[in-house]
């Protein structure tokens, strides 16, 4: 293959003085908590309540609850095609650090948290909505994801990903609303009760293109169960510590977006059916505006097309013809 990609990655603090880039996806769940009037005092109760939730999951050794402090950095991916003479913002994701009040040690935790990508903006905000307009029934195109997956996979086993992060990702996300999941007797110290679903979704396939498995799991004093999309073995490929400081990262947030899921007064049975219309749920006291959130997903999806999908098709189509 002639064609190469660079990856260019920047590292920033999400903290309570955090402020968006101009390049910044404003999509992405703490972009959008950190614009406005209630800005600064959003970050600093979602960064709260995710020091409490590491503290009450990690509660050995930890009487008073307060050892651990979670440090938030935001990872930005440029991708650059070799010899365009120009470069693309492909991913933003997070990465968690730990810090240990007792020891005074700070641990690397996992990156992938709020995982969010132009291409797959592309993919399901404009492709996919595209493909389906007037037809009678919903169907998805060919080679759906099959960019995205390769270019996710690159960048995985790329010199860049290896020389900032020591372990893949792990990437959690919501549960799909339009399937039904059934409790096991599979009990992790950590991730909780394992949950199956009846059946595949259309996330599970487009991310499973991107090498990534998935299993859920509700950990305890959760109300819902987890997708934990990842590599290898999740269970012993990441100490307790590292999978808790992805639950409380990704708990907060999905309480912040997702309410009548993730902030439910009702716990999860074992048998499951996630309902973005309950009314019996309650909200945090931070502003997330979830309607500017969807238009700006097309909005960004349609800035893939315009300035990646379109004026390198060739290039990438035959890249990912002959990447395995």
């Amino acid at each position: 293959m002639s064609t190469e990609f660079n990856f260019n990655i920047k590292n920033i603090r999400l903290d309570e003085n955090y402020h968006p880039s101009d390049n910044t996806r404003i999509t992405t769940n703490f972009a959008n908590l950190a614009r406005g009037a209630s800005r600064q005092q959003n970050l600093r109760n979602a960064l709260k309540m995710i020091d409490n939730r590491f503290n009450a999951l990690a509660h050995w050794d930890n009487p008073n609850g307060t050892r651990y402090s979670v440090e938030l950095e935001i990872v930005s991916v440029d991708l650059d095609i070799v010899g365009s003479g120009t470069s693309f913002p492909s991913i933003e994701i997070l990465k968690t650090n730990i810090v240990d009040h007792l020891t005074n040690e700070r641990i690397e935790g996992i990156v992938g948290n709020n995982f969010s990508s132009y291409v797959r903006d592309y993919d399901f905000s404009v492709l996919l909505l595209d493909h389906n307009k007037q037809q009678p029934t919903f169907s998805v195109p060919a080679n759906f994801g099959d960019l995205h997956g390769k270019l996710f996979k690159y960048f995985v086993n790329s010199n860049a990903y290896k020389q900032h992060f020591k372990k893949p990702p792990v990437i959690c996300l919501s549960v799909s609303d339009n399937k039904t999941y059934h409790r096991t007797e599979n009990q992790h110290p950590v991730l909780g009760y394992e949950y199956l679903p009846n059946e595949s979704s259309l996330t599970e396939q487009y991310f499973k293109k991107m090498g990534l498995q998935v299993r859920y799991f509700m950990p305890p004093n959760s109300v819902a169960p987890f997708a934990f999309y990842f590599f290898g073995d999740l269970l012993n490929d990441y100490t307790n510590l590292e999978l808790i400081s992805t639950i409380s990262t990704m708990e907060t947030f999905q309480k912040i977006y997702r309410p009548e899921i993730y902030n439910a007064n009702a716990t999860a049975g074992k048998r499951y059916q996630p309902n973005l219309k309950n009314a019996d749920h309650s909200l945090t006291q931070i502003v997330y505006d979830r309607e500017e959130r969807s238009k700006l997903a097309i909005a960004q999806g349609k800035f893939a097309e315009e300035h990646f999908i379109k004026p390198y098709r060739a290039i990438l189509e035959n890249w990912s013809a002959n990447y395995a």
